[in-house]
């Protein structure tokens, strides 16, 4: 375990030292900032709620960022207990406020994988893929600010994907039976 922490330590100060520029900084603070306690995500999908094509996408969203919110900062975060890079790792700048909570797994990456994989399960066209380069972003960017190892945000966007998935299947099973009702 020791050996993947140093690993994981040393790609997130290579992603320091080589990718972090006075230009990009400000982009990343703005689009981690976005993925706080889901906000972009929940923004979304009450932007969908409002229209009838997309309206059961909005549900799955808000339903998905509730089950990672659930699954990820409440159970898995307290279950694991793990320190948070900044905290460990010598040279490491931390470009964010210092969090509260434990760092396993991203909850950044989980509410971002988990509404945009419900948005994808939802949505029809080509363009549904599109809430994925947004979540890529965001859980990049825990990785950019320092707040979170890569395993981190890989477990995040793993679970995430998951209650996408989850509640992407439940609201498709309500919108059959609302419609069937409806006698569509």
């Amino acid at each position: 375990m020791e050996a993947l922490q140093m690993a994981e330590g040393s790609i997130l100060l290579w992603i320091q030292e080589f990718l972090r520029t006075d230009w990009l900084t400000p982009g990343m603070l703005t689009i981690t900032k976005l993925g706080s306690m889901g906000f972009i995500w929940v923004v979304l999908s009450l932007v969908f709620l409002c229209f009838k094509k997309t309206r059961w996408a909005g549900a799955a969203g808000l339903l998905a960022v509730f089950f990672s919110l659930v699954f990820n900062n409440y159970f898995l975060k307290n279950l694991f207990e793990r320190i948070r890079p900044y905290e460990v790792i010598d040279g490491l700048t931390l470009l964010v406020h210092r969090a509260s909570d434990f760092s396993f797994p991203s909850g950044h990456a989980g509410t971002s994988f988990a509404a945009a994989t419900a948005f994808c399960w939802m949505l029809r066209g080509r363009f549904r893929w599109l809430p994925y380069v947004l979540a890529f972003l965001i859980a990049f960017s825990r990785l950019y600010v320092g707040i979170h190892y890569p395993t981190d945000v890989l477990c995040g966007m793993l679970t995430g994907s998951l209650c996408g998935i989850a509640a992407g299947m439940l609201i498709h099973k309500v919108q059959s039976k609302w419609e069937t009702l409806r006698g569509r």
